[in-house]
């Protein structure tokens, strides 16, 4: 059973024309039902009055009787219905000034490429070092200084040399102290380049030598020269080591051994404070020291640990034995195992007031007393 088709009412009368309104001022859109609309003095899209203040399309205020009308047709002057999106802004004149209410729109952000990756200067290292550069330094190699330390440097044959350099006016107090011709020629330089080899802080008198290491000689042939021997129980200032071995240098002990774990290796302070004894005090670098003094009780020695609360120490009561003196680390003193390794311990006699010494001023004083006869 087929149903006729409609019939078509009649045309609908067009409503009265909308009346336009001012023209807006471009910028963004509001969202659809009005959200996000701005209210009050502080509107940034144009002059239009609110939507509550503007008349509907019949010229009636709202809240009046009005009732929901049907659709009409648009009128043929109405205007097009606005976007959802907001058109982009109309370019500006150059010669007129920008407005305060209208939007600015934010710069686009740079690529992520080319974001925080400028181009950085290049820094190229010349190809020749400047006169005034600090020279590398070989490997296993040190830096000695000090007048006293180079000249007995210069004059063993068992010490390997690199290069001298000096200033002229310590070149000239070094020549009356060791004649020409020395075993390296030398390098005549100016103070600020040995400043900045050496450091600003160094006190090297105008003069720097390099040179490798000593090697360490083994004890059984020391042990072949006369003398008392000096052990170090975890000694770690070079200057104090250094000031120990001139004292050995100047009181005839054949020998200073230190711990090999910790004690500082051969440095140019460490050969400055000794003032040439590193050259004729050989030091010797022990892996463990309660061995080694065993070793030396076995030779025949006899060991005497310093410390404060033993007996005074006596060089006549000790001349006929060679003594091996053993001096702890300042503040902890000696270890427990190094202690009962000792054959007997001993302290100085001190009638002041002060109750310890620095442990290179303890050992002069052990040393001198050693020395002491019947």
């Amino acid at each position: 059973m087929s149903v006729p088709p409609r019939k078509p009412g009649p045309p609908r009368k067009p409503g009265p024309p909308r009346t336009p309104g001012p023209p807006r001022k471009p910028g963004h859109a509001h969202p659809p039902g009005g959200a996000g609309r701005p209210q009050g003095p502080n509107r940034s899209f144009g002059d239009a009055k609110p939507r509550g203040d503007r008349p509907p399309a019949g010229g009636k205020p709202f809240g009046q009787g009005n009732r929901a009308q049907p659709s009409r047709a648009p009128a043929a002057d109405a205007r097009p219905p606005r976007p959802s999106q907001s058109a982009p802004p109309a370019p500006r004149p150059p010669d007129q000034p920008r407005s305060s209410n209208q939007l600015q729109l934010a710069r686009p952000p740079a690529p992520p490429d080319q974001r925080h990756h400028e181009p950085r200067p290049q820094h190229t290292r010349p190809a020749v070092r400047p006169a005034h550069a600090t020279p590398d330094t070989p490997r296993g190699a040190v830096w000695l200084y000090g007048p006293h330390a180079i000249a007995a440097a210069l004059a063993n044959p068992a010490r390997r040399l690199r290069r001298l350099i000096l200033t002229e006016e310590a070149e000239i107090q070094l020549t009356a102290r060791l004649p020409q011709p020395w075993p390296v020629a030398p390098e005549r330089t100016d103070r600020a380049r040995l400043d900045q080899l050496l450091g600003r802080d160094t006190v090297h008198q105008g003069v720097a030598l390099l040179a490798d290491p000593l090697p360490s000689p083994v004890l059984a042939q020391v042990l072949e020269r006369p003398g008392p021997v000096i052990v170090l129980d975890q000694v770690t200032d070079p200057r104090n080591i250094g000031a120990v071995l001139r004292s050995a240098a100047a009181f005839g002990a054949v020998c200073v051994v230190t711990q090999d774990r910790n004690a500082p290796e051969e440095t140019g302070a460490l050969a400055k404070a000794a003032s040439g004894a590193l050259e004729s005090v050989p030091l010797i670098r022990a892996v463990n020291l309660a061995r080694t003094l065993v070793a030396l009780k076995a030779a025949g020695l006899w060991v005497v640990g310093l410390d404060a609360g033993g007996a005074a120490l006596s060089g006549p009561a000790l001349s006929e034995r060679r003594v091996v003196l053993v001096l702890g680390a300042e503040g902890s003193g000696l270890r427990r195992l190094t202690r009962e390794t000792c054959d007997e311990v001993a302290g100085l006699a001190m009638p002041g007031s002060m109750e310890s010494l620095n442990v290179s001023a303890a050992a002069t004083v052990a040393l001198y007393e050693l020395g002491r006869r019947p």
